[in-house]
């Protein structure tokens, strides 16, 4: 067992995808919060050399880095790579989100609920997917945010009826900041429906960083997110804001769905159609960070 006076060296398998970054990035940092960490981020390997790795013969590839004490990755394109890793190097394999091969090949699966994982040893069921924000202590009531996705594999979309509700919670409160921003989903006429911008600053997405949200959830007291963006979702919670949930057509009953359902259900956020009865919102009922109490778990596990 590695002694806490010397860093944890974490192999960190990237594929270049913000949402999966967001995950591992997230899970990387916790525990880099919690003990010292070397994170080395790494590209996946091409299939066949991942292959290769995996029946055992010898390749050149990382030669030159310091044995992993654990190795992560979101996305199907790391999954071989965290095998190889392992296989060639030692460590510890984590893989976030459902993998696409056999759970019982990784030492640790970190799976939402939603996905209905099943119980085994090395499967932890999170609350969602983790992500890289933390809990905040300047959240300022008088700051809003509106989060607006797009289309999905899950969700429709309804210009008109999404502004009318957009126009209704700016209306309910009128003495308050407001800000908005798009996602790469968003459909290009959706400003043209937006009848409020006097009162609402729009900050679209190709004017942001990957560095902007976090900083204004760490500020923001009232978050409302499209529905079908879930990932927003669970970082407003993570930050510790009040959480609101934009109404759009559902294509179906989904894991997506019916995971903010039981959000709802449990207090943590409020959906258009229930605050609209109400002008009330639910708080969030204890701190939410999913990030830390994974790294916590994978500490006291394997590295106390």
């Amino acid at each position: 067992m590695k002694s806490q006076a010397y860093p944890l060296v974490v192999w960190r398998f990237s594929d270049g995808k913000a949402g999966h970054d967001n995950q591992s990035r997230g899970l990387a940092d916790a525990l880099g919060r919690l003990r010292p960490v070397e994170t080395i981020t790494l590209e996946p390997l091409p299939t066949a050399m991942a292959l290769i790795a995996l029946l055992g013969r010898r390749c050149a590839i990382w030669r030159d880095l310091s044995n992993p004490d654990l190795i992560l990755g979101a996305g199907h394109r790391t999954h071989l790579s965290l095998l190889a890793a392992g296989r060639m190097r030692g460590g510890r394999a984590i893989v976030l989100m459902r993998p696409t091969l056999p759970l019982f090949l990784f030492d640790l699966c970190l799976i939402p609920a939603h996905d209905a994982p099943p119980t085994r040893p090395n499967v932890q069921i999170t609350r969602g997917a983790l992500n890289r924000i933390q809990p905040s202590t300047m959240l300022d009531s008088t700051r809003r945010l509106l989060l607006i996705g797009g289309p999905s594999a899950h969700f429709s979309w309804d210009n008109a009826s999404l502004c009318q509700q957009i126009a209704a919670v700016i209306a309910a409160d009128p003495a308050v900041q407001w800000t908005l921003t798009t996602s790469r989903r968003t459909p290009p006429d959706f400003l043209e429906y937006l009848d409020c911008k006097e009162r609402c600053a729009v900050i679209p997405v190709t004017e942001t960083d990957p560095d902007w949200l976090p900083a204004q959830l760490a500020k923001t007291g009232q978050v409302w997110v499209t529905a079908d963006s879930v990932s927003m979702v669970y970082e407003a919670l993570t930050a510790g804001a009040v959480v609101g949930v934009l109404e759009v057509p559902r294509k179906q009953s989904s894991r997506i769905s019916r995971g903010l359902g039981q959000l709802a259900a449990e207090g943590w956020v409020t959906f258009f159609s229930d605050w609209l009865r109400t002008y009330r919102m639910h708080r969030p009922p204890e701190t939410f960070n999913e990030a830390e109490r994974c790294a916590r778990w994978i500490i006291d596990r394997w590295f106390a």
